[in-house]
């Protein structure tokens, strides 16, 4: 192969599917440190959260009590890597008592009926 000049890979719609609570598993930070890896490297990331991921958006959360690291403001930067892409499933948020203005970045609330097409509009799917 002769000497090319490295112009950057293929454009890839990725989703990332957050479903458990922030803390008690690595599963809630690992999803955000690999959306910003995804984003760094000019993919098109959308983040969906639905039943206990919710909570990963919560404001005001205070896992320090429980020996935990609260990332939860680590969400606020991802409009600094192109991340603008964040949905939340509103009956999981209902269900769980939350409302959109109980989250700490804006988000776009899709219905249950509809998370299967923003699902299927995406190349790669990855679920934590």
């Amino acid at each position: 192969m002769e000497d090319e000049e490295y112009t950057g890979g293929i454009e890839k719609k990725i989703i990332y599917v957050n479903r458990r609570a922030p803390h008690g598993t690595v599963y809630a930070l690992e999803s955000l440190e690999t959306v910003l890896i995804g984003a760094a490297f000019d993919q098109d990331v959308t983040m969906l959260f639905l039943d206990d991921g919710v909570f990963q958006l919560k404001k005001d959360q205070a896992p320090e009590a429980l020996e935990f690291k609260n990332f939860s403001k680590t969400y606020r930067a991802l409009e600094m890597y192109d991340v603008e892409k964040l949905f939340v499933e509103q009956e999981s948020l209902a269900e769980r008592g939350l409302a959109q203005d109980d989250l700490v970045v804006d988000v776009e609330l899709v219905a249950r009926k509809d998370v299967g097409a923003l699902i299927n509009d995406q190349d790669v799917v990855l679920s934590f």
